[in-house]
């Protein structure tokens, strides 16, 4: 698989316990080979005309560009937010093993 296959879905959630859950639906059902959830962190950002802040957990998602639309779908399927955060970054080079190994943990069947 090409490296430009590759790629990082961020999304945001709101607490520990959703962000796990999100995690292990999304290896479970084979859309993501890893997930990476980051600690607290502080969103400052506008939200219908109001400034906002809430304490969050930054999630990486490590998948394929073939399952995005799939990753995206479940992600606003499973997600709290009226506006869920989905961010799709190409991933451009890294360890070819590796980015063979999430190719390989994402095909499905």
């Amino acid at each position: 698989m090409p490296p430009t296959d590759i790629v990082l879905v961020l999304t945001t959630v709101p607490d520990d316990e959703r962000a796990e859950s999100l995690a292990r639906t999304l290896i479970d059902e084979r859309l993501a080979a890893c997930v990476n959830v980051h600690g607290p962190m502080l969103s400052v950002y506008r939200w219908k005309g109001e400034v906002e802040s809430d304490r969050e957990r930054q999630v990486v998602i490590k998948t394929t560009r073939e399952r995005v639309a799939e990753v995206e779908a479940r992600v606003r399927q499973l997600h709290t937010y009226e506006l869920p955060e989905l961010l799709v970054i190409d991933v451009a080079g890294g360890s070819g093993a590796y980015l063979a190994w999430v190719g390989e943990q994402t095909r499905s069947g």
